[in-house]
C-alpha cells in the first residue's frame, strides 16, 4: 500500500510537467542580481563543454553569483515561467559526460561567485567535533588550506584530485582511500542549503527537512543546488608515511585489501589512513600521471617482477604522523606491512607533508598542461564492483577485454557499505564489501596508436559493461551516465520509485540537472516509473 502511495503521489505531482525548453533571454534581462549575468559568447562557449569532452550544449547565458539569493532568484524567475528552462550548476567543469550542461538555459559558475567571506571553523558541543561552513562552490583544495590556516584542521574524506567543487562532489558522493574508514564526503557533512528547482532556499540535515538533505546527497543535481555544506573536520597530520608494494596473484591482492578496510574500527596505530591500489597490464606505470613516485626514486621495471599473464596490481597506503609519533612511524608501518602477501622486495616508499599527498594529482596534471595533454577527451569509466565478483572481474576485464593498453591508469579499492548512508540517493551494489574499479583513460587524436583513440576506448567501455551483464556481475556507476530511462530505473532499483517522488517534490518542472538525461522534457509520469 505505501509503495502504490509513492507511486500515485509522483504521479499526480508530474502530471503537470510539460516540455520544458524555452527561451529564458526574455526573462534574464529582468534579473537583479549581486554577481554577474553573462552573454559574453567566449563565456558561453566555455560553458558548453566539460573536461570529458564528449559533449557539448551552449547555454543561453552564464550566471556568477554574488550569494545564494542570486542562485535561488535564478531559479526562481526560471520556475515561475510558463514552462521553465535549464539551470545547472558548473563547479569546476570537471564532469566527463556533459552532466552539468544546460542547454538553452543557464549554467550557474559556482566556483567563480560568491562575495561574502568564509567563516572560520567552529566546535560543535553537541557532535564534540569540529566544522566549517563553506560556499557550495568552494574548491576542495581551497577548503584545505582554509582550515590548516585556521587551526590546523581538514575535512576527513577526501577525493584523489582537490580541484572539485563540494557542491560537485557531494552531488555523487566524494571517494578516495580514506573512504573505507571515513565512509564518502557525503557522509561526512552535516547541514547544507539547498536551492531547490522551484528556487527555494532551505537549510537541511538529518534532523532539518531530511528527505532533502538526504536526495541531494549523491543526487546527481537532480533535485537541488548545495550553496552552503557544514563539513566534518579533523586534526590535521603533518606528514604521510607513503608506500606501495607490488603483487602477481589477484587473490593475494584483494584479500589484503579487505583485510586492510576491515581495520577501519582499529585504533590509528593498527591500520592505514588510506588505502588504494591500481592495476598494471604494461609498462605505461613508468609514464602515467600517477607514476611520479617510482621514478627516479624509485625506479622498478615491470618486466622485471614477475606476473600473471602480464598484469600486475599496486597496493597504495599511507599513515599519517606528526613530530609526537615520528620516532614510531618505521615500527608501526613494518608491523603493518608484516600482515601483507606481496612480492618481496617490491615495497617502495616515500615521505612527505600531508598537504602534497593530498594535492599529489594536480601536481601531474600541471605537467600534463605543459605537455598538451590535459585538454583532450577523457572517456572515463567508473564502476561499482561487488566484492564477491571481483575476481570474475578482473579475469574477464584485466585479463580479457583490455589486452595490454590502458590509456591511462586503472584505479581498484574496496570500500564498507555501512560506511554509506543508504538514504542518500547514492547506490551501491548489495553487499557489504563493494569496489571501486575506474578506467581514467585519455583519447588522443593524433596518436598512430589506434588503442588510444576515442572510438577505440568507447567500444572497450561499452565492451566492459556488456561483459558485465552477460556474466552476471551486478555492477553500479559511480558518476554515472546511462542513454536511456530504463537504464536509469535499472541502475536506481528500489530507490528509482523514491528518487521520482523526490523529483517531484522539489523540481516537479524538471529545471535542474537536465545534462545527467534522467529526466527529459517530454517524460510522461508512466513511463518514468514503469519504462520501457
Amino acid at each position: 500500500m505505501a509503495q502504490t502511495l509513492v507511486l500515485l503521489f509522483a504521479i499526480c505531482r508530474l502530471m503537470s510537467t510539460v516540455g520544458l525548453t524555452v527561451e529564458p533571454a526574455e526573462l534574464l534581462p529582468r534579473l537583479a542580481v549581486e554577481g554577474q549575468l553573462s552573454l559574453d559568447p567566449a563565456e558561453v562557449a566555455a560553458a558548453g563543454a566539460d573536461f570529458g569532452g564528449l559533449a557539448r550544449a551552449e547555454p543561453v547565458a552564464v550566471m556568477r553569483p554574488g550569494s545564494a539569493g542570486d542562485v535561488a532568484g535564478l531559479v526562481r524567475a526560471a520556475y515561475g515561467s510558463a514552462r521553465g528552462f535549464p539551470v545547472s550548476a558548473r563547479g569546476h567543469g570537471h564532469c566527463t559526460g556533459g552532466q552539468a550542461l544546460a542547454p538553452g538555459g543557464v549554467v550557474i559558475e559556482m566556483s567563480r561567485g560568491r562575495l561574502e567571506p568564509r567563516p572560520r571553523p567552529a566546535y560543535s558541543p553537541s557532535t564534540g567535533e569540529y566544522y566549517v561552513d563553506v560556499w557550495g562552490g568552494d574548491l576542495w583544495i581551497d577548503v584545505l588550506n582554509w582550515t590548516l590556516a585556521n587551526g590546523d584542521l581538514a575535512p576527513k574524506s577526501w577525493t584523489d584530485y582537490l580541484y572539485l567543487s563540494v557542491g560537485g562532489t557531494l552531488s555523487n558522493a566524494g571517494i578516495s582511500g580514506q573512504a573505507f574508514h571515513h565512509g564518502p564526503q557525503s557522509s561526512n557533512v552535516y547541514e547544507l542549503d539547498v536551492v531547490t528547482g522551484k528556487g527555494e532556499l532551505i537549510t537541511c540535515s538529518e534532523e532539518q527537512n531530511s528527505e532533502l538533505f538526504h536526495g541531494v546527497l549523491g543526487g546527481l543535481g537532480q533535485f537541488g543546488i548545495i550553496t552552503r555544506a557544514r563539513i566534518a573536520l579533523e586534526q590535521a597530520p603533518q606528514r604521510v608515511r607513503w608506500i606501495r608494494v607490488l603483487y602477481s596473484d589477484f587473490g593475494a591482492f584483494t584479500r589484503d585489501q579487505e583485510h586492510l578496510i576491515s581495520l577501519h574500527g582499529a585504533l590509528p596505530s593498527q591500520r592505514f589512513d588510506y588505502v588504494e591500489g591500481f592495476v598494471i597490464v604494461d609498462e605505461g606505470l613508468i609514464n602515467n600521471w600517477r607514476s611520479s613516485f617510482f621514478s627516479p626514486k624509485n625506479p622498478v621495471k615491470i618486466s622485471s617482477v614477475g606476473s600473471n599473464g602480464g598484469v600486475l596490481y599496486c597496493l597504495e597506503m599511507t599513515k599519517n604522523y606528526d613530530d609526537s609519533t615520528a620516532d614510531t612511524i618505521d615500527e608501526v608501518v613494518e608491523a603493518l606491512l608484516r600482515q601483507l602477501s606481496f612480492i618481496p622486495a617490491t615495497v617502495f616508499t616515500t615521505d612527505l607533508p600531508y598537504v602534497d599527498f593530498l594535492d599529489r594529482v594536480h601536481k601531474a596534471e600541471l605537467r600534463l598542461r605543459a605537455k598538451g595533454l590535459w585538454e583532450v577527451p577523457h572517456p572515463w569509466l567508473n564502476l561499482f564492483v561487488p566484492a564477491s565478483r571481483i575476481a570474475d572481474f578482473d579475469r574477464g576485464v584485466f585479463r580479457g577485454i583490455l589486452g595490454n593498453r590502458t590509456s591511462g591508469p586503472i584505479l581498484i579499492y574496496p570500500m564498507n557499505k555501512h560506511k554509506w548512508d543508504d538514504r542518500s540517493s547514492v547506490v551501491t551494489p548489495d553487499e557489504e564489501v563493494f569496489y571501486l574499479v575506474a578506467f581514467l583513460r585519455s583519447a588522443l587524436s593524433d596518436s598512430d596508436d589506434p588503442t588510444q583513440s576515442l572510438e577505440y576506448l568507447s567500444q572497450q567501455n561499452q565492451k566492459i559493461l556488456e561483459f558485465c551483464d552477460e556474466v552476471g556481475i551486478e555492477i553500479k556507476q559511480y558518476l554515472p551516465h546511462h542513454p536511456s530511462r530504463t537504464e536509469w530505473a535499472r541502475h536506481f532499483g528500489p530507490k528509482w520509485a523514491r528518487f521520482v517522488r523526490r523529483k517531484a517534490q522539489f523540481d516537479p518542472k524538471f529545471i535542474l540537472g537536465t545534462g545527467q538525461g534522467i529526466f527529459q522534457p517530454s517524460s510522461s509520469p508512466l513511463s518514468l516509473l514503469f519504462p520501457s
